[in-house]
C-alpha cells in the first residue's frame, strides 16, 4: 500500500483528502502544520508528499526545500495560490507537480498516482534506448557523469547529486541519446505521459536544477545544452 503525507492545515480540506485517499486504499498521515510535516516525513517515509503552500508555522515554499534537502520523494504541491510565479518559486523549490484548489479529486487522483509510478519504475518512452537498458551508463567530458538506474542516482565526479525524480528522467533520456535534440513536448511526455499537466516553463525549470548540480558553469553550460528555438540536448 502506498503511502501519502498530506501537509494542510484547513481542516476541511485535509478531512477530505485523507478521506478520499484511504477510500482509494493509499495509507494517508496528515501534518498541519511544517513542523510535524517534517517529522512525519522522517516517521512514516512516504511515497508522496502533498503540501499546502499556505501554513500556519512557516512558508511552504521554504518547507519544500527543506523536505527536497533531505528526501526524493515526489512533491505535489496543492495550493490556493494560482500565479505563474508562485508555480515557479515551487518547482525551484524541488516541487515535481503543482495543483491549484479548487480541484477535481480524479485528477488528484491521477497526479498522485504517475509521480508514485514514474518515482518507482523509470519511464519507457520511444525516446528510451532500449528494454535492455544497463544497470549504469557513464558520461565522460570534462566532468565524469554517472547514472545510476537501478538506483536512480546520479554521481558528478563519484559525488552524490540529488535531484528529483523529473530531474533524473530528463537525465536519463538526455543522456541515453547524447547529440540528440528533444524539445520541450517530448520532455514533457517523457515526465508525464498525458495524465497530469505540465508546462513548457516546467520544463525549462528542471533543466536549470540540473545545470546548478553538474555543470561547472551553469550560465555557460558544456553538457546540457539550448538548441534554440527547439529544446535541449546533452553533449559529452
Amino acid at each position: 500500500m502506498n503511502k501519502v503525507l498530506i501537509i494542510e492545515d484547513d481542516p476541511m480540506i485535509g478531512e477530505m483528502l485523507s478521506m478520499y485517499l484511504s477510500e482509494e486504499d493509499y495509507e494517508v498521515t496528515r501534518a498541519v502544520n511544517g513542523e510535524q510535516g517534517l517529522a512525519q516525513l522522517e516517521a512514516v517515509r512516504p511515497d508522496i508528499v502533498l503540501l499546502d503552500l499556505v501554513l500556519p508555522d512557516m512558508d511552504g515554499t521554504r518547507l519544500c526545500r527543506g523536505i527536497r534537502e533531505v528526501s526524493t520523494v515526489p512533491i505535489l504541491v496543492v495550493s490556493m495560490r494560482t500565479e505563474v510565479t508562485d508555480r515557479i518559486d515551487a518547482l525551484l523549490a524541488g516541487a515535481d507537480d503543482y495543483l491549484c484548489k479548487p480541484f477535481s479529486m480524479r485528477e488528484l487522483s491521477a497526479r498522485i498516482t504517475a509521480l508514485i509510478r514514474r518515482s518507482h519504475y523509470p519511464a519507457q518512452t520511444a525516446a528510451a534506448p532500449s528494454e535492455q537498458e544497463p544497470e549504469q551508463a557513464v558520461m565522460k567530458g570534462d566532468k565524469h557523469i554517472t547514472l545510476d538506474l537501478e538506483r536512480r542516482t546520479v554521481y558528478v565526479d563519484d559525488r552524490l547529486i540529488e535531484t528529483t525524480y523529473s530531474e533524473f528522467e530528463i537525465m536519463r533520456l538526455l543522456c541515453a541519446n547524447p547529440g540528440k535534440v528533444f524539445n520541450r513536448e517530448s520532455l514533457i511526455n517523457a515526465l508525464r505521459g498525458f495524465d497530469s499537466f505540465v508546462t513548457d516553463r516546467a520544463i525549462d525549470v528542471h533543466i536549470a536544477n540540473l545545470r546548478k548540480k553538474i555543470e561547472y558553469e551553469p550560465r555557460e553550460p558544456k553538457h546540457i545544452k539550448t538548441v534554440w528555438g527547439v529544446g535541449y540536448k546533452f553533449e559529452m
